[in-house]
């Protein structure tokens, strides 16, 4: 028995020192992953990349293609649609800005004659609360002030030759990363695999196959959903007649990865807009029925088919999230902020099954008698019904 004892004890040991040695190489890993934050954005970008173009990729080796050829034209497809973006949306958004900026005396009379009246007779404030003027100067002040920070970057940048070597090298560095992660992810993904301990390479593989699947219909799919809506959105305030219609559209489109977020800021500022351009009714109802068909096209037909089912990413969970991975570690943390919350949640729902497992859960425990001596029954009438207690002298002794 003795030897029994000292068996177990020395399992329990190497248990808790095999537990401690996975903390402390995790540990490290985050460690190095803040430490060398700044130098890690372009490699973050590349595995994005490499990650969206991956399902193609052997998608395209199931037709008979080998690795190298389907990566390389699932790099030429991105290249050549990131390009096409950037050369649609880059005039696009610069029209669309300078439309909005040169409108703004109009929306400043509109809010001076129309919505501060209204707020001041129903709300009973006084006439000087709301002083358009100022606001539209502070508007343009900022506005200023963010070309003036804009110039103030770029002549640093400008007068800092390795600032533009750096630059230069991140824009050349990322699709050279993206092209070579892409080509090799199936064989680095394997290569991780054998270098997992074998005692918990059947968790970690199932962890892993869980974050893939919920990050992967977030990403693939939400930014398609985005896309869409985006798209939709702006064609369709462009038809009902808004001139910056395309552009609230498009932020709409980029604010719905947090449920109804994108709509009702893309919903009020196209009322907005459309009460200070047309001031009637009819265009009203029109940005209506654009927004709820788009509602209608988001919940059934866009999510269902290409987000699927709930991925148990909670709004509040994402924009902490974002929040925490840019305030921790910067823009590279933006970017790995939903990567790592997708992780995360599989890993707490790993943890909560464990728990529900354990004997800590599942362990009958006995009747508290403190329970039972507290608990005051009172009949259905009241304590008026209650019997009353025997007297002293009939209390057995």
């Amino acid at each position: 028995m003795p030897t029994c004892a000292g068996c177990r004890a020395t399992r329990v040991s190497q248990d808790h020192s095999r537990r401690w040695q996975l903390f402390a190489i995790t540990a490290l890993i985050v460690y190095l992953i803040w430490l060398l934050a700044p130098v890690l954005m372009p490699f973050a970008i590349a595995a994005m990349l490499a990650y969206l173009g991956d399902p193609l990729a052997d998608r395209l080796e199931r037709l008979g293609l080998n690795r190298m050829w389907a990566a390389t034209i699932v790099f030429v497809l991105i290249l050549v649609l990131f390009c096409g973006v950037l050369l649609l949306l880059i005039p696009l958004i610069a029209r669309q800005v300078e439309n909005l900026i040169s409108n703004l005396p109009r929306y400043g009379d509109w809010a001076q004659n129309t919505v501060w009246p209204w707020l001041q007779a129903r709300l009973h404030l006084d006439p000087h609360t709301f002083d358009s003027d100022r606001l539209l100067a502070a508007i343009r002040s900022h506005i200023g002030s963010i070309g003036g920070v804009a110039g103030t970057v770029i002549g640093k940048v400008s007068r800092s030759g390795l600032g533009i070597v750096m630059w230069l090298t991140n824009l050349v560095l990322i699709p050279v990363v993206a092209f070579y992660l892409l080509r090799d992810w199936d064989r680095l993904v394997a290569r991780i695999d054998l270098m997992l301990p074998r005692s918990i390479e059947p968790t970690i593989a199932h962890l892993a196959r869980e974050a893939d699947r919920i990050l992967g219909a977030f990403v693939r799919g939400q930014l398609l959903v985005m896309l869409g809506l985006g798209v939709f959105y702006g064609a369709g305030l462009g038809v009902v007649g808004l001139t910056v219609g395309p552009l609230i559209g498009m932020v709409a489109g980029l604010l719905s990865f947090v449920p109804y977020l994108g709509f009702i800021i893309g919903f009020v500022a196209a009322i907005v807009a459309a009460l200070v351009q047309y001031g009637d009714w009819t265009h009203v109802l029109l940005v209506c029925g654009v927004f709820a068909i788009g509602q209608l096209l988001e919940g059934y037909v866009l999510v269902p088919k290409l987000v699927g089912d709930k991925i148990g990413l909670h709004p509040v969970a994402v924009i902490f999230a974002v929040l925490a991975g840019g305030y921790l570690f910067g823009f590279f943390g933006v970017l790995l902020a939903l990567p790592a919350a997708s992780v995360i949640m599989v890993l707490l729902r790993y943890v909560l099954e464990r728990y529900r497992m354990s004997e800590l859960y599942n362990e009958a425990g006995g009747g508290d008698p403190g329970i039972g001596r507290a608990a005051v029954i009172v009949p259905p009438g009241g304590e008026d019904d209650a019997p009353a207690p025997a007297p002293d002298d009939q209390v057995a002794p």
